[in-house]
């Protein structure tokens, strides 16, 4: 069920497809490690790739951070969720038409890169809606949009995360907002964003790349988005994912290789394999018995959560109930 690579992934791979809140920062903070192990991907020969669902920042604003947090980042290498809604728009509606916007500058510069005029006052001008999250949003602005949607505008959503990872826990993302909007409007949006297409083609589009590597820390945006696209994945878990999600992973939402943080781009990757007792690797055997996971053995931190993903996937696929994971720690 996880793939491997006798090389380290930073050779196998050309292009790392990099989500950026929970694997190379949280909040204004880098994650340990994250720029060293990703400039030392680059300098080997990987390029990067910043994509982001967070449409509220232009790609300049997010470039300077990562810059400021040590890691080698080229402003043309970001790619945003609002970037992608843009272009969906584009292919839709004439140079020069008005666009009520709902979310902060990032969506607003975008729209302005491919020709369209964001506005944020309703009129019989305005030719379709975009939504994207924005932490100085007003909520009038809010019902303006949603009624303008009501009305039937085509209406393209940069996400649908309901959540975002923040430096004092995790908070309400711009899904919750376009949740609101949708029930009251009865319909659903355009999506850019992770998991679905655009952002992915999106990301090829500027940076380019034959043999990409999604590395997230979502399963339900990262790695389905690469599942959907037929492209192998890398989850860290420096985020949202922990174990009580990961053994509740269905097969859209499973990782090509698992590891704690961005190290792994370095590393080769092993697969569990098969024993009677239970997958196996690296000294850690994980088993399920009746429907409660068990883990046995030594090793690395790595290891175990490669046994235990793939005890547990083989468990749910077979009874189609995620197994019990009382009293099982992670090593420290």
């Amino acid at each position: 069920m996880l793939g491997s690579s006798e090389q380290p992934l930073s050779s196998t791979y050309d292009v790392a497809v990099l989500d950026l809140d929970g694997v190379v920062y949280v909040g204004p903070h880098a994650i340990e490690g994250a720029p060293e192990a990703l400039n030392r991907a680059q300098s080997g020969g990987m390029h990067l790739a910043f994509v982001t669902n967070n449409a509220a920042r232009p790609p300049e604003t997010v470039g300077e951070h990562l810059r400021e947090l040590g890691v080698d980042a080229r402003d043309e290498d970001v790619v945003t969720s609002a970037q992608a809604a843009a272009r969906l728009l584009a292919a839709q509606l004439p140079s020069g038409s008005k666009v009520f916007l709902l979310g902060g500058v990032g969506l607003e510069e975008a729209l302005l890169e491919r020709g369209l005029v964001p506005v944020t006052e309703p009129s019989d001008e305005v030719a379709a809606v975009v939504q994207g999250f924005g932490p100085d949003l007003l909520w009038k602005q809010v019902m303006q949009g949603a009624a303008l949607v009501r009305s039937g505008l085509p209406w393209v959503a940069s996400n649908t995360d309901m959540t975002i990872p923040t430096a004092s826990g995790v908070g309400p993302g711009n899904g919750a907002l376009v949740r609101l909007v949708s029930e009251f409007a009865e319909r659903e949006p355009q999506v850019a964003g992770k998991p679905m297409a655009p952002l992915f083609e999106e990301t090829l589009t500027r940076v380019g790349g034959a043999r990409p590597l999604v590395i997230g820390d979502r399963l339900d945006t990262d790695i389905e988005g690469a599942v959907t696209m037929g492209w192998d994945s890398l989850l860290v878990l420096t985020g949202v994912t922990g174990l009580e999600e990961l053994v509740r992973a269905g097969k859209q939402e499973r990782p090509t290789y698992i590891s704690p943080d961005l190290a792994a781009l370095a590393e080769p990757q092993a697969a569990p394999e098969e024993t009677d007792a239970g997958p196996r690797l690296g000294g850690w055997t994980a088993d399920v018995d009746g429907d409660r996971l068990t883990v046995s053995g030594e090793g690395t931190q790595a290891d175990w959560w490669r046994v235990v993903a793939v005890a547990a996937w083989a468990h749910l696929d077979e009874t189609g109930q995620p197994v019990a994971t009382d009293g099982v720690e992670p090593p420290r």
